[in-house]
C-alpha cells in the first residue's frame, strides 16, 4: 500500500509540473507549429507603420489597454454581440481606439500559413514591440502562449484602465493592482512621446491658467482646440509630443520638466511628488529609459495570460465566429 501511495502521489506531482510548465509563455513557443509567425507579423507592422507613422502609438496603446483589462487576452478586440458588450465602448476607448485593422490583417496573414494556431492576444503582443522598433523604440523577447479570451468586459474597462484626469495616488494604485510598480508606470507612460490626442482630453488643461503648465506651450495647443466644446473640436487631434512627435525617445520626459505634459495624468508624473526622481533620470538618460520600457512592457504583456487548455484561438480578433 505504501509503495501505491508513493506511486500515486509522484504520478500526481508529474501532472501539476508538466500543467504548470505548459502553462508557461515561452518565447519559442510557434518554433515548430508556425515558424514564420513572427515574421509574417513583423513584415505587416512595419508597412502599416511606414503608411501611418502614428499608428505605432495606436498598436502600443491596443495591446496595454487590452493587458489592463481580463489580463492580455485580446478582449478589448471583440466587437458587440449578442453574448459581448465591447471594452470599445468604455469611456477610456470610445473614439480613441484604432488600430485593430491593423491586427486583423496581421491575423489574416498568419491564419493563410498556420490556420487555427496563432492567438490574437500574442499577435497584440508582438505588434506592440514591432511598433516600438518601427519608430526608433527599443525591442525586447516576446514571450508567447497566449489565448484569446470568449469574453469581454465594459466594466471592468472602465475601472482599470486609467483616466487623463487621474491622480498620481490613483495611478499608482490602479498599476499596482496590476503588478505594476511605479517605475514600470512612468516607464510605460512614456510611450506618450509618440502619438496624438484629441481636444476635448486636453482642453481643461491648456485654458486652466494655473501654475502647472507653460504659458507659451498652453497658447501653441490652444490655437488648434477652442476654448469652446463641439463634436468636431473636440476630436481635433494634437501630438502628445511637440519637439519629435513620431519617434521613441525621452522628450517626453523632458517636456514634464518643462510644464509641457499635453495631457494633466501626464504632467502628473512631474508635479513635486514621489516620481519626480524617476522623470528627471528618464529626461537625462535615453538608455535608463530604453531598457526600462523594454522591461515594463515584458511586465505588462504577462499579465493574467489565458494558457494551456484555457481560452480559445480566434479566426477573426473581432469575433468569436
Amino acid at each position: 500500500m505504501g509503495l501505491r501511495r508513493n506511486y500515486e502521489f509522484w504520478a500526481v506531482a508529474l501532472v501539476l509540473i508538466l500543467s504548470t510548465c505548459t502553462a508557461q509563455l515561452s518565447s519559442t513557443f510557434y518554433d515548430s507549429t508556425c515558424p514564420n509567425a513572427l515574421s509574417t507579423i513583423r513584415t505587416s507592422i512595419r508597412t502599416a507603420v511606414s503608411k501611418e507613422r502614428r499608428m505605432a502609438a495606436s498598436l502600443i496603446r491596443l495591446h496595454f489597454h487590452d493587458c489592463f483589462v481580463q489580463g492580455c487576452d485580446a478582449s478589448l478586440l471583440l466587437e458587440d454581440s449578442d453574448s459581448i458588450v465591447s471594452e470599445k465602448s468604455a469611456l477610456q476607448n470610445s473614439g480613441s481606439i484604432r488600430g485593430e485593422n491593423v491586427i486583423e490583417d496581421a491575423k489574416a496573414k498568419v491564419e493563410s500559413i498556420c490556420p487555427g494556431v496563432v492567438s490574437c492576444a500574442d499577435i497584440l503582443a508582438v505588434a506592440a514591440r514591432d511598433a516600438s522598433v518601427a519608430v526608433g523604440g527599443p525591442s525586447w523577447t516576446v514571450t508567447l502562449g497566449r489565448r484569446d479570451s470568449t469574453t469581454a468586459s465594459k466594466s471592468e474597462a472602465e475601472t482599470d484602465l486609467p483616466l487623463f484626469t487621474a491622480t498620481l495616488q490613483q495611478l499608482i494604485a490602479l498599476f499596482d493592482r496590476k503588478g505594476l510598480t511605479a517605475r514600470d508606470m512612468v516607464a510605460l507612460s512614456g510611450s506618450h512621446t509618440i502619438g496624438q490626442a484629441q481636444c476635448g482630453f486636453f482642453r481643461a488643461r491648456i485654458y486652466n491658467n494655473q501654475s502647472d503648465i507653460d504659458a507659451n506651450f498652453a497658447r501653441t495647443r490652444q490655437r488648434r482646440c477652442p476654448s469652446t466644446a463641439s463634436s468636431q473640436a473636440d476630436s481635433t487631434l494634437a501630438p502628445l509630443d511637440l519637439v519629435t512627435p513620431n519617434s521613441i525617445d525621452n522628450n517626453y520626459f523632458r517636456n514634464l520638466i518643462q510644464k509641457k505634459g499635453l495631457l494633466a495624468s501626464d504632467q502628473i508624473l512631474f508635479s513635486g511628488d514621489s516620481t519626480d526622481s524617476i522623470v528627471n533620470e528618464y529626461s537625462k538618460s535615453p538608455s535608463t529609459f530604453s531598457s526600462d520600457f523594454a522591461s515594463a512592457m515584458i511586465k505588462m504583456g504577462d499579465i493574467q495570460p489565458l494558457t494551456g487548455s484555457a481560452g480559445v484561438i480566434r479566426k477573426i480578433c473581432s469575433s468569436l465566429s
